[in-house]
């Protein structure tokens, strides 16, 4: 049975299935990618730019029907789908408008003997290897600005979105993009790993997913001398420091939390509250995740629907009741619901402790965790006990000393009074075991660029 197919979270039935690629057609996709290679790097930028608008154009035409394809693949709840495709419309856009500017020579003013300029040109052939939590996003966010470099790509997506990968390689069709400089490939994991990270047209490759996809990985692009961003797994800290911010606080955790059922890289998984307003916010939040349903993905006024998976239910209620089972106080939901498919009751737990693996490890779906510290400087200390380092937030209505606290915090990103977030102009990226490099703004630009320099003597 193919491992590429669509199984409806919310109702648990298989609804379409894609062969898996044969070696052969690994090898066609290579040929393909590398063969464009040399034309669309040569093609002006101004024609990648004009490109990447007609794309964007494309997602806001079809944002109703793309958001559906995702509902029906990984649960997103359909508000929250077209709202993913706003942000990959923007992605697009925003690359359309500013890449050529990225782009522009640089002269060297200090060079010595002479002059120099140094030169933003293609890496190559690109491999994408992306995950099922955000479809569209996360493949916008290496395709954009690489397809604007003039690299080409290969994209292999997860085995639970084929229809959304399926339908991004025809919007790049339909706007103009030349044959094979975005090829969508039903591959194996064996076949990225024995054939495709490899092949010496593969330059690069961009991983977003979990710590041991990212390992893996970065093993074999290293075995083979590629570079490698990564953007893996989080266990991001919320920061709650004074009670004036409280009610802004609480409404930010939960968003923080709870949106696409808690299953982002960046969601606030370890709320961190001083002790002298820790009750007060803990009867907001219990109260708000108290009034939380779980609802039929497809109505657009769903916040929660089902999780991505049975499986990656089943392994959330693992970790869940691991903790509750030494000693964690469990608020609300803890279980499975009882129906049908990958539903996970939203889930408050306190009294965390190191000895549970939720202290550690990451959990990837609609669970709460509050934990009371003394002060600040124990704040700071639990919010950096962690392998992860990917962003964080810092609730306070002193804007500068919150900034101060973030400045402490060993995290790629921080924000301050706002659940962690993203835009097209904010770089993304974390540190530890959260990952390699950026994606996004102008420094995800920069990631796969050969920085030539040509120096001419005096």
């Amino acid at each position: 049975m193919t491992a590429y197919k669509v199984t409806n979270p919310a109702t648990g039935e298989v609804e379409r299935e894609f062969p898996e690629a044969t070696d052969a057609d690994i090898h066609t996709a290579l040929d393909r990618a590398g063969g464009a290679f040399p034309s669309w790097a040569a093609t002006d930028p101004a024609q990648r730019a004009e490109l990447l608008s007609r794309v964007a154009d494309i997602y806001a035409r079809r944002k109703s029907e793309l958001a559906a394809i995702i509902t029906r693949e990984m649960g997103k709840p359909h508000g929250q789908a077209q709202a993913e495709i706003d942000i990959v419309v923007s992605i697009y856009r925003y690359y359309a408008q500013n890449g050529q500017e990225f782009l522009r020579t640089e002269s060297v003013d200090d060079a010595p003997d002479g002059s120099a300029v140094v030169q933003s040109d293609p890496y190559g052939v690109l491999l994408g290897i992306m995950p099922w939590n955000f479809p569209y996003y996360q493949v916008a966010r290496f395709a954009a600005p690489n397809l604007m470099v003039g690299n080409t790509i290969l994209l292999k997506h997860a085995p639970q979105c084929p229809e959304s990968a399926q339908a991004m390689e025809e919007i790049f069709i339909e706007a103009g993009l030349p044959e094979g400089a975005y090829v969508n490939i039903f591959a194996t994991n064996e076949q990225i790993s024995d054939i495709v990270i490899p092949d010496p047209r593969v330059q690069g490759v961009s991983l977003t997913g979990s710590e041991r996809a990212g390992s893996a990985v970065a093993s074999a692009a290293g075995k083979n001398l590629k570079k490698v961003v990564l953007e893996l797994g989080g266990n991001d800290p919320f920061l709650v420091l004074d009670r004036e911010i409280l009610p802004q606080a609480v409404r930010g955790a939960l968003q923080g939390r709870m949106l696409n059922a808690g299953q982002a890289c960046n969601a606030a998984k370890r709320i961190i509250v001083l002790d002298d307003i820790y009750d007060e916010f803990l009867e907001q939040l219990d109260s708000a995740v108290g009034n939380l349903e779980l609802r039929d993905p497809t109505d657009e006024n769903t916040f929660i629907g089902p999780m991505s998976s049975e499986s990656a239910a089943e392994d959330l209620d693992s970790q869940v009741q691991d903790a509750i089972s030494k000693g964690a106080n469990l608020h609300h939901g803890g279980r499975r619901a009882d129906r049908d498919g990958a539903w996970y009751e939203p889930t408050l737990l306190t009294g965390i402790t190191q000895e549970m693996r939720a202290y550690r490890e990451e959990l990837f779906g609609p669970v709460a965790m509050v934990f009371r510290v003394r002060d600040e400087e124990e704040a700071i200390a639990l919010a950096n006990d962690s392998d992860y380092g990917l962003s964080a937030s810092v609730n306070a209505t002193d804007v500068e000393h919150a900034q101060q606290v973030g400045r402490r915090i060993e995290t790629g990103m921080v924000f301050i009074n706002e659940p962690a977030g993203t835009a097209a102009q904010l770089p993304f990226g974390g540190v530890k075991r959260s990952g390699v490099g950026r994606e996004l703004g102008r420094f995800g630009m920069e990631e796969f660029v050969n920085k030539r320099l040509v120096k001419v003597a005096d």
